[in-house]
């Protein structure tokens, strides 16, 4: 199953490379032909997002890579580091965005043959949207930090160009050429929300910030309900990429043999994995006497003790 998800995200990560490849090369093309600085900045956009495609391909290719002596717990934050990378790529796009703008409001340069430029942006919506949704989906299904960082990078390169979509006309409509560098600044500010955003992120996977409590509550749940289970405590998640790391101490009765107590770690597992694969799961046995609360065992525990 984890070889089939890898070679899907690999699959997926060329796609977004070739069409933000094509789109690069036409919005230049055209930006330079009609003398559009809010097409110039799309194609700054997009080149962005190729830049960060490669990354993303780079990244699901070497993540998925085996455990190894220098890396025992696999290579998942190459993921979360490509999608800092990303992150200052958008970022640095925006504030070029915003300086090329200012120049051509100093120095107005009137667009011609503005019809090229909307189609250009039409096609670049279509193919975006559909290449996105890809992503989107392939990310969700296999947990990929730097696929949903390169979803996220073409979906507000749609937004961006429905804007510059709608200014073009509205500058081909009335002439108010002045309009063309201040949807450019528009651009960019789109631009820079989706990298600040990004960087947040990524800071906080680089830094072991715990699951959602949504999926930790999930977990707590599928510990508590077995029924051999006294108690558990120390929770710990954290997440390596696309893969989940949770460790605990679980209580169990002190007499209970090892074959036993090793099934029931076992079944818990399985559980957990089956909800949030693809995971990792530390599980450290402590009989029930052993911890504060028990005064004979098996007892009931003090509400303070029997679960996190």
């Amino acid at each position: 199953m984890e070889a089939k998800n890898n070679q899907l995200k690999q699959h997926t990560a060329r796609l977004s490379v070739v069409s933000n490849t094509l789109l690069v090369v036409l919005k230049l093309v055209v930006g330079v032909f009609t003398g559009a600085v809010s097409i110039i900045s799309e194609a700054a956009h997009s080149a962005v997002d190729l830049i960060a495609a490669l990354v993303a391909y780079v990244a699901v290719k070497k993540s998925s890579q085996p455990p190894d002596s220098q890396h025992a717990y696999g290579h998942g934050k190459i993921e979360n580091l490509s999608a800092a990378f990303e992150a200052v790529l958008i970022v640095m796009a925006a504030l070029w965005i915003v300086y090329e703008s200012v120049q051509k409001i100093n120095s107005p340069h009137i667009p011609e043959y503005l019809e090229y430029g909307l189609l250009i942006m039409a096609i670049s919506m279509i193919v975006n949207y559909w290449v996105s949704s890809k992503l989107y989906d392939v990310a969700k299904s296999t947990g990929s930090h730097a696929l949903e960082a390169d979803a996220l990078h073409l979906r507000a390169d749609i937004w961006t160009s429905a804007g510059v979509f709608i200014g073009l006309v509205i500058i081909r409509m009335t002439g108010l050429y002045w309009l063309d560098p201040i949807i450019a600044i528009a651009v960019a500010l789109v631009v820079f929300k989706a990298g600040f955003s990004m960087t947040m992120k990524s800071v906080y996977e680089l830094t072991d910030v715990s699951l959602p409590e949504e999926e930790a509550a999930a977990i707590r749940d599928i510990v508590k309900t077995h029924p051999a289970v006294m108690a558990f405590h120390q929770l710990r998640t954290r997440r390596s990429g696309s893969n989940r790391q949770i460790d605990m101490h679980l209580v169990l009765q002190k007499d209970m043999n090892l074959a036993k107590a090793h099934a029931v770690c076992d079944e818990i597992e399985a559980k957990i994995k089956s909800q949030f694969s693809p995971c990792d799961v530390v599980i450290h046995l402590e009989p029930c006497d052993y911890l504060d609360g028990f005064s004979t065992c098996p007892a009931e525990c003090s509400e303070n003790c029997k679960f996190e």
